[in-house]
């Protein structure tokens, strides 16, 4: 009998092992990326950020007003369809999750951010650029990274004072972010004194652009910005090499991942990418590189696969809004939300985090990336 009893002692364990106890407080964080479609790896490394974060603030046993806490992940599938992005975030919602973090995509996390602010859940985006996402008037609207007006205007910039453009093309798939950070690229670049010969669109399901790449390269542009993601970028690359438009490439963070080479089909010459990522680590800071430098090593090890992109931002997000509620002594959104919003000088493995009073990055910084060898390298970091 007494064996008996061990048994049913140890299966109780087992079962529970994980879970929230009776008298824990139980937290509910909602997770909003494609988890299908072309950016479904992106969606992923998104997904795979959160659920790091959470099994690691449940191993460290967070109190949160006086109670201990249980952090439960509620991932949703958005797919990058706005549609199916406002329905996941009325589920999020009807869920009572105590925050949102995501979605990965403007175009999806614009519409659910209505639903979460008439609902008064904080939400933070990783990775959503478009200005319109913060500048709603919404006080559950955070992000984690530099803005369209930002990340277009810079490399906008840097494609006629660094990379001497004389004649440049654009691209975009029409999508929020894609239509957001070329329209930001290509006034940079007039402003600049450069000169757009063509402007041209596309969608973020395409896979064939020859109509467009044959128009453009009559005009012999010197470099091509394409707004969008690199499930689209890698293939256009694969057939400006097969036509022959022999130019610089240049995008947003949207195409600056690891799998960009693999997508192009290693058509990529060294140093013909540029672009940019919305965030990065000075290289001076060493304390801030090996906080990043750690991450890496431990998503590998916990995912078996290298970071993506957007993964550290989801992950400093989780926790920028954990931190809200172990200060304000609750997690309820109503509470920890002002707190939130306070959020000044929050050391995440991205950098320092920030809020203005629109619940964008203060003095967000943007790392220059290019491809050499079917690698990514940084160029450096600029603010």
């Amino acid at each position: 009998m007494k064996f008996k009893s061990q048994l049913t002692a140890c299966a109780a364990a087992l079962l529970f092992s994980g879970a929230a106890l009776a008298d824990d407080l139980v937290v509910k964080i909602g997770h909003v990326g494609p988890i299908s479609g072309p950016s479904a790896h992106l969606g992923k490394d998104n997904e795979n950020g959160a659920r790091m974060a959470i099994d690691e603030l449940n191993a460290k046993g967070v109190t949160i007003g006086g109670r201990k806490a249980h952090f439960e992940l509620l991932a949703e599938d958005d797919a990058a369809d706005p549609k199916q992005g406002t329905a996941a975030a009325q589920k999020l919602v009807d869920e009572k999750v105590n925050g949102v973090v995501g979605h990965l995509n403007s175009g999806t996390t614009i519409p659910a951010s209505k639903i979460y602010s008439d609902a008064g859940i904080p939400q933070i985006s990783p990775s959503s650029t478009n200005p319109k996402y913060t500048r709603q008037g919404f006080k559950t609207a955070f992000r984690v990274v530099a803005d369209d007006a930002h990340l277009g205007g810079t490399l906008g910039r840097y494609a006629v004072k660094d990379l001497k453009g004389k004649s440049i093309a654009v691209i975009d798939d029409r999508t929020a972010y894609g239509q957001g950070v070329a329209d930001e690229y290509a006034k940079a670049v007039q402003a600049s004194g450069g000169v757009v010969v063509g402007r041209e669109y596309t969608n973020d399901k395409a896979t064939d652009f020859t109509a467009i790449l044959t128009k453009l390269k009559a005009k012999k542009p010197d470099i091509v910005f394409f707004g969008g993601m690199d499930s689209v970028g890698g293939p256009m690359l694969r057939q400006m090499k097969q036509l022959g438009v022999n130019a610089k490439f240049m995008g947003g963070d949207g195409i600056c991942t690891a799998a960009l080479p693999q997508l192009a089909a290693g058509t990529l010459a060294d140093d013909q990418v540029i672009c940019a990522e919305a965030g990065g680590i000075d290289a001076k800071d060493a304390a801030a590189m090996k906080a990043m430098d750690d991450f890496k090593v431990r998503y590998k090890k916990k995912f078996g696969t290298d970071v993506q992109l957007y993964s550290p931002y989801v992950y400093d997000a989780v926790n920028v809004m954990v931190a809200a509620m172990v200060k304000a002594g609750s997690a309820e959104p109503a509470k920890y939300l002002p707190v939130l919003a306070r959020t000044s000088g929050y050391h995440g493995v991205t950098g320092s985090i920030s809020f203005d009073d629109k619940g964008d990055l203060k003095n967000g910084a943007l790392t220059m990336h290019t491809y050499r060898g079917g690698k990514e390298e940084t160029i450096g970091v600029v603010r």
